[in-house]
């Protein structure tokens, strides 16, 4: 009896699903389908750091678990190529090598990324796919299927199994006026549905939008009437990603015979990459040159639109130089329009605000486009329902999202007839089981975390980095330095301080004598030893100056003992030989 159960659950299909990063947050996105033990990874991003986290350039996600399971890894599943989706493939690479499977443009753009971090691509497999791929691992098939978003080629994954598809949109919506590279089809969702799906993993981003969106038509409308009207210089802010709104203003400015120069390095790859793969065109004539400014060049021809691009906060960073007239190749006119299509993100909304008073100083020409006019490249509550119609999942996961998206799309699913058992809300690490068709719930947690990563070194900054970094930013720094003879154990010279952040000023104009008292009160203790121990020395001067501050100013500066040893008289014997 007992062979006979192992069997029949042999044949059940067991699956987990949970993610490492992506939901009640912005980024990160890595979603993890386990079906009968084997590893299928769907994307891997990152996330931009906000203004508190100092010096740190992207936050991406604790991979222990696929550390630990590297072996039962079949592949990382990719649907497009923004950083929050494919940003955080370099840290798994590094660590384990497994394939890869994107679509045309995806693949380039990684690549490309890959190569500028010095990775051996060819000690990897790299595999490209399209709609009409199918590919088997066993008794299960991945199958792909386009979807319309801001990007080129981005694809949805289906998974089977014996119980039914488990599918994962990535980022979508259903405008119909996208070009062929950015279209949506409808065939392979229907024959999805007609072969029954169990888990619908779908993108939670836009479902609070209950409003009517900006359609691609009205946008290119919008964008025609101020190019045709300007007489002068237009300068519009684009976020680098947006390919698809980068093309459509190119198609509009030379139908309007201006000419188009794109500033923006990251912007710069991506265009070049779009354009050698064909999905972007600009011919040449039309693309300006534009040299640094003197006192012959100003780069302010009357017919020059310039796309001013980058991620997160560069462009409005870049708006802020040019209005000062700092930056090298635009200086901002009164005569200018500018253009600004870029919402800000999250945590960059300060600065946002700020680069609009900046330009207001130069040119009031300013159009600044508020979100329900723009295009969004995230499905609303009503291409949500749509796609929940046409697939008719058996349970619905919403990610791509932070918990008030999730529960939004709750609301959604219930309105189309789903009752709250069927959809799953889930924080990152809740490891979802399904069981021969039929959800089980909850029945584990996988590790998750954050690696904070801080220029090209690929190591976690940690905690105590950016606890100093967080006290150097709000109370400063203050710098102790002193000479010690360690021969007679006398103070040669010192101590003197420096100070960088930390201005305190008394009434008595005593604080820093009274410092020196402390520093002098310490080293009694350790120059009365037959040797210094220079770390414990180091140490009570930190710990004892630290409190002293802090209990007279009510302020933590980081306190930094430089003792430097100082032999005199042999330094004067080594001289004198």
């Amino acid at each position: 009896m007992s062979s006979l159960f192992a069997i029949l659950w042999f044949f059940m299909a067991e699956i987990n699903i949970f993610s490492l990063g992506g939901l009640q947050e912005d980024g990160k996105n890595l979603y993890v389908v386990e079906i009968n033990k084997r590893i299928f990874i769907l994307d891997a991003g990152l996330k931009y750091p906000t203004t508190e986290l100092y010096g740190v350039d992207m936050i991406i996600n604790d991979i222990s678990y696929l550390l630990q399971n590297k072996d039962r890894i079949v592949g990382i599943f990719l649907t497009h190529a923004h950083d929050d989706h494919i940003g955080g493939v370099y840290n798994i690479l590094k660590e384990i090598r497994v394939p890869i499977y994107a679509s045309k443009f995806t693949m380039a753009v990684l690549l490309d990324r890959l190569k500028e971090e010095e990775f051996d691509i060819s000690q990897n497999k790299f595999i490209t796919v399209h709609s009409k791929s199918l590919l088997h691992f066993k008794e299960l098939e991945v199958r792909f299927f386009d979807v319309a978003h801001n990007i080129p080629d981005c694809l949805g994954i289906a998974i089977k199994t014996e119980n039914g598809y488990v599918i994962y949109t990535g980022n979508y919506n259903f405008d119909q006026n996208s070009k062929i590279n950015y279209a949506h089809m409808y065939r392979e969702l229907a024959i999805f549905a007609k072969e029954g799906v169990l888990a619908l993993l779908t993108e939670s981003l836009g479902a609070a939008n209950d409003q009517s969106r900006g359609t691609i038509l009205e946008f290119n409308l919008r964008i025609r009437n101020i190019l045709s009207q300007c007489e002068n210089r237009v300068i519009i802010t684009l976020f680098s990603s947006d390919i698809l709104r980068i093309q459509q203003i190119i198609d509009i400015a030379i139908s309007e015979k201006k000419k188009i120069a794109i500033l923006g390095r990251k912007t710069q790859r991506l265009v070049n990459q779009a354009m050698q793969l064909g999905y972007l065109k600009c011919p040449n004539e039309y693309l300006a040159n534009l040299k640094f400014i003197d006192e012959k060049t100003t780069n302010n021809d009357k017919n020059l639109v310039v796309l001013v691009t980058g991620e997160r906060h560069e462009p409005y960073f870049m708006l802020q130089r040019m209005a000062k007239h700092i930056d090298r190749l635009i200086h901002i006119e009164s005569t200018d329009t500018i253009v600004i299509l870029t919402n800000p993100y999250l945590g960059t909304e300060k600065m946002a605000a700020r680069t609009l008073d900046v330009i207001y100083r130069v040119t009031t020409n300013v159009k600044e486009f508020k979100p329900d006019l723009l295009p969004l490249s995230s499905a609303n509550r009503e291409e949500i329902k749509q796609m929940i119609n046409i697939l008719l999942p058996k349970y619905i996961l919403p990610v791509v999202g932070e918990y008030r998206h999730q529960y939004a799309l709750r609301i959604v699913a219930n309105c189309v007839g789903y009752s709250d058992d069927k959809v799953i809300i889930l924080d990152n690490g809740d490891i979802a089981s399904f069981l021969d068709g039929e959800y089980r719930g909850i029945t584990g947690e996988a590790p998750i975390g954050e690696v904070l990563l801080d220029g090209k070194a690929f190591k976690d900054v940690g905690d105590v980095v950016m606890r100093d970094r967080e006290l150097l930013a709000s109370d400063g720094l203050l710098m102790l330095c002193a000479n010690i003879n360690p021969r007679t154990k006398t103070l040669v010279a010192g101590p003197e301080i420096i100070t960088k952040g930390f201005v305190y000023t008394n009434v008595d104009g005593d604080l820093y004598k009274d410092i020196i008292d402390v520093f002098k009160k310490v080293s009694i203790q350790f120059l009365v030893n037959k040797f210094i121990n220079w770390s414990e020395y180091k140490n009570a001067l930190k710990n004892e100056i630290s409190h002293f501050i802090s209990k007279k100013t009510k302020r933590n500066p980081i306190v930094i003992p430089v003792l430097i040893s100082t032999d005199i008289e042999a330094t004067k014997k080594s001289s004198s030989k």
